[in-house]
């Protein structure tokens, strides 16, 4: 391991340690009611978590995390002055929110009293050596040591309701780990990858089946799958910085149309990204074009936020997924979100864009008529009357502290405000109380 990566991972190691959060320490801090809110963390071996930050050096990884890891995963900052927007990679978002949990003024030290209990496994990262690493075609083994830990150390903890107090968080698409599960063999027998596309099983072990799941994209059917915010680059410490930014977006003008950032759209097959592009260029006046192709936008907000700052709508079609990280960044910019397939976000994010509000603040264009009925995007969004659009643009402005994940260690009056890590560990305690409930385990 290079020396300065070593040093790296000593800070970061040091720094968890620093702010592990002994039973009702923070709960003076803060004056919080921490009635059915307590939180137990479990303790696990370092090489389920802050070890594997390590391995951000794998030559194969699309990019070198190691880079992003200042600041507790928020990554560096985009220049020398700035205090609230970061070269953030959602991929570490278990170490953020790790980071994160560690300040939350409600943890107990004992099992007995919580009333969730959080896993801090670092399941995308750990899926690398799955998929890449030493245990390459063992990708139905992610996650059967942590199973085995959790089962062996402080079996109590697990039995008490086996599993369905416990939550974990997944940087990624669920769709990425629900590979099908082998029946033994390195390779199956014959030689043969197991691994079909990318991915792990790790959502398909039936071990795990009582643990609510926070992934940045769920399925529409497994119970233990919740749908949480992709992490954007906006990360402010201070209501004053949050608030700085949240008159910018109201105050600005927009005069494009649309916007969409984003690459694919040149295959010659019909599909709604081609539309898109192809009503793009032939309408440049009224839509702008940023080509995001090899990730070239990922870590470098600047490129997409202007342009998203200068148009009323941003056009989210679905990619790989149903759902675009953009989504996230258009809200913040105050850029209305087109969807053209209701799974992108109306059908997850019912914690912190509420389904029924929808109509509120997006637009929804059917796929299908775009690319089979010759629907205009320009023609239904020119349409929409000014004064309905600013009013579609008031309530997504009244929305963007609900998708924002603040800075550790921010302001009280920031943390007065709740942020979507807030409003996702809310969640996942209604979620599992109402599940105990149920199931008569209360």
């Amino acid at each position: 391991m290079p020396p300065s990566l070593l040093i790296l991972l000593l800070i970061t190691t040091l720094t968890l340690l620093h702010h592990t959060t002994p039973q009702n320490q923070n709960q003076d801090l803060d004056n919080t009611d921490c009635t059915d809110k307590y939180i137990h963390i479990r303790h696990l071996p370092p090489h389920f978590n802050t070890h594997l930050l390590s391995n951000c050096t794998y030559p194969f990884f699309p990019s070198n995390l190691c880079q992003h890891l200042p600041n507790q995963a928020l990554g560096p900052t985009t220049h020398n002055t700035s205090h609230s927007w970061f070269r953030t990679d959602p991929t570490l978002l278990e170490h953020f929110f790790h980071t994160r949990m560690l300040e939350y003024p409600c943890l107990t030290n004992d099992p007995t009293l919580a009333d969730a209990i959080y896993v801090p496994y670092y399941t995308v990262l750990d899926s690398l050596r799955y998929l890449y690493g030493d245990r390459y075609n063992y990708s139905d083994q992610h996650g059967k040591s942590l199973y085995e830990f959790l089962a062996r150390e402080d079996t109590a903890v697990w039995d008490r309701h086996m599993g369905h107090d416990h939550f974990v968080v997944l940087a990624g698409s669920a769709w990425d780990y629900i590979q099908p599960l082998s029946n033994g063999g390195d390779n199956g027998g014959d030689g043969v990858s197991r691994v079909r596309v990318w991915g792990s099983s790790f959502l398909e072990m039936e071990e795990f089946f009582n643990v609510t799941v926070l992934a940045y994209e769920s399925r529409a059917y497994p119970f233990q799958e919740m749908s949480i915010p992709y992490m954007t680059s906006f990360h402010p410490p201070s209501l004053g910085l949050f608030d700085s930014w949240v008159r910018r977006v109201r105050g600005v003008r927009r005069p494009v149309l649309m916007m969409f950032a984003g690459g694919g759209g040149i295959s010659t097959s019909p599909n709604v990204r081609r539309s898109i592009r192809l009503e793009c260029e032939a309408n440049v006046d009224l839509c702008e074009f940023v080509d995001c192709s090899n990730g070239i936008c990922e870590h470098d907000p600047i490129k997409f936020m202007k342009p998203m700052l200068r148009a009323s709508f941003c056009l989210q079609p679905p990619g790989d997924t149903p759902t675009r990280r953009s989504t996230f960044d258009s809200i913040l910019a105050g850029c209305i979100p087109v969807f053209f397939e209701e799974l992108s976000a109306k059908k997850q994010y019912v914690w912190h864009l509420p389904e029924d509000e929808y109509d509120e603040f997006s637009v929804m264009i059917p796929k299908e008529d775009v690319v089979f009925k010759g629907v205009s995007v320009v023609e239904v969004l020119k349409g929409i009357p000014k004064s309905r659009v600013r009013k579609m643009r008031n309530k997504l402005i009244e929305m963007i502290p609900r998708i924002v994940y603040r800075r550790h260690g921010s302001s009280l009056g920031l943390r007065n405000q709740k942020d979507a890590f807030d409003i996702a560990v809310e969640g996942t305690i209604q979620r599992i109380k109402a599940r105990l409930e149920s199931l008569g385990d209360m």
